[in-house]
């Protein structure tokens, strides 16, 4: 049974299989990147499609080509001309409706960039402290129960029972059972900021962009997305001295619904990822003890009760974030998952700290001295002894 514990050779290399992305930071760069990017394409192809983005009314008497050429002179210059409250005549430019797919091709830039920063600065360090802690976890793991086989043949072939319990005790007290190297290099995290202060940075600069995009709709809505229709001048050029061309005339944005509904698309699921993006940043204020509960079954593993973990905004806590984002990878995870949970079912817990211990009680051994022992018959015939007393 315990030969069966041990945990068997990688079949293959882990670091192709690792998350340097958590599935929150994943979903926040897919939607941010993505959505701008799949509204242009959709405003591209209607542009396309459709052809004119204009529509002017040109006078009755404007043969076909003139008509096109009064469209294609107003298109080029988008300026309103008006009056102003005083009679005095403005123009107003809405030069801006027309870059406006591009300048969302900006902002799918700019929401890209604080993932290139994470990519490039913090990824490299980040993957080999991964590979790193996960190898030294299982191999943790497969020592315990190599341990216990190595006492369950001490037991077998000790004549004298007393003796064996004594080792055990001064093995425990002699802190045999430390694995120290993993667990102090978790506490040196615990010194270093530099995954931290990058993943903050990005937070930052991710919600900075955020905001920045719908202050910048915000802005296109009160100055230009209301003016659908704009009053154009056409005198210019060839035309310019010709008596039967109006002064204005109007025209009409054909493709205006359509940024209307793509800025109001893009501004309202920014505001909502606001929210997510704090929420990223604000789970660096508390530790992930449950994953590391479940480890300090390990022998001398003790980081939670020998009260290690200090402020929680360090590398310790962003990598216990990607540890537990990569729990695939982590096979003792599972393992020493179900043995806390047969640890939770048991009637005498007091005696189980360790896996050793528990595992000492699947061995047939038991965790702690026994005063005396007495025999139960068991349905085969067999006996075992129990402690009692």
């Amino acid at each position: 049974m315990l030969s069966d514990a041990l945990l068997p050779d990688p079949s293959g290399s882990r670091a192709k299989g690792l998350r340097l992305e958590l599935p929150s930071d994943r979903m926040l760069k897919f939607i941010a990147v993505g959505l701008p990017l799949f509204l242009v394409s959709l405003a591209f192809a209607r542009e396309f499609s459709a052809g004119s983005q204009i529509s002017c009314f040109s006078p009755s008497n404007f043969t076909g080509k003139q008509s096109a050429y009064a469209d294609t002179a107003c298109w080029e210059s988008l300026l309103h001309h008006g009056f102003d409250a005083e009679g005095h005549a403005v123009t107003k430019s809405l030069w801006v409706l027309k870059v406006f797919p591009y300048s969302l091709l900006v902002v799918a830039v700019l929401m890209y960039l604080p993932y290139l920063l994470w990519r490039y600065a913090a990824t490299p360090a980040l993957h080999s402290d991964l590979l790193f802690i996960i190898d030294e976890l299982d191999k943790s793991y497969n020592r315990s129960v190599r341990l216990v086989q190595h006492m369950r043949k001490i037991q077998q072939s000790s004549t004298e029972p007393e003796q064996f319990w004594e080792e055990y005790e001064r093995a425990r007290q002699e802190r045999y059972f430390e694995f120290p190297l993993l667990e102090r290099y978790l506490v040196c995290k615990q010194h270093s900021h530099s995954l931290v202060i990058i993943y903050l940075l990005r937070n930052l600069l991710l919600l900075l962009f955020l905001a920045a995009t719908c202050l910048y709709l915000v802005f296109l809505h009160l100055n230009i997305f209301f003016q659908d229709e704009f009053s154009c001048s056409i005198k210019t050029g060839l035309l310019q001295a010709e008596p039967h061309v109006p002064p204005l005339i109007p025209c009409k944005l054909v493709f205006f619904s359509v940024f209307q509904l793509i800025s109001l698309t893009v501004g309202g699921v920014y505001v909502l990822l606001m929210p997510v993006v704090i929420y990223n940043a604000l789970q660096l204020c508390q530790w992930d003890k449950g994953f590391l509960s479940v480890y300090e079954m390990l022998p001398a593993f003790d980081l939670l009760s020998r009260k290690m973990l200090t402020c929680p905004i360090n590398d310790l806590n962003i990598i216990l974030l990607f540890l537990r984002a990569n729990i695939s990878e982590l096979t003792s995870f599972s393992r020493l998952s179900a043995v806390s949970a047969l640890r939770e079912a048991t009637a005498d817990k007091q005696d189980i700290d360790t896996v050793v211990d528990f595992m000492t009680l699947l061995a047939g051994l038991e965790a702690s001295k026994p005063k005396y022992e007495a025999c139960v018959p068991m349905a085969n015939g067999e006996a075992i002894g129990r402690s009692l007393g």
